[in-house]
């Protein structure tokens, strides 16, 4: 089984070509964003692991759920459910340019490529836990992916 990582250089380009084929118009298979608000939402996402985004403390037992949840995706590469909750800081609930947007990303994903290359990616993330870089890489690269799919591509 294989077990796709965004710090796989042939994953992360079929990432950014995935992007690339998206549309403003692209119909969504589930969920509330538009396709613009999805990309603003994985670039969002991405800023956590940059340290652009700091995200709130949460309850113990939730903490504990999300390392679980960590360790049951390693285990059985599994995807993420649909419409799961998010961070507020991670909602996106206004109206985006989509190609502001989309650009926006691929750049976010190159200063991602960039910091993973010189090792600079946290060590710690408050849902998941102690991240090593094949934690931010698996778990980047499965929320660009599901919601990708979210969108047909």
């Amino acid at each position: 089984m294989v077990r796709k990582t965004l710090h796989n250089k042939y994953f992360f380009d079929e990432i950014k070509v995935r992007i690339s084929n998206l549309s403003a118009d692209s119909e969504k298979k589930w969920g509330q964003m538009n396709a613009a608000q999805m990309l603003h939402h994985c670039d969002l996402v991405l800023q956590v692991p940059l340290q652009n985004i700091k995200l709130p403390q949460i309850n113990p037992v939730f903490k504990a759920i999300g390392i679980l949840t960590k360790k049951e995706m390693q285990i059985f590469n599994n995807g993420i459910p649909h419409n799961m909750p998010t961070f507020q800081k991670l909602i996106v609930n206004f109206e985006c340019s989509f190609e502001e947007t989309r650009n926006k990303l691929l750049k976010t994903l190159d200063l991602y490529w960039e910091a993973f290359e010189k090792e600079r990616l946290p060590k710690e993330h408050v849902l998941f836990g102690t991240m090593k870089n094949k934690d931010w890489g698996f778990l980047e690269y499965k929320h660009l992916n599901h919601h990708l799919k979210q969108f047909n591509v």
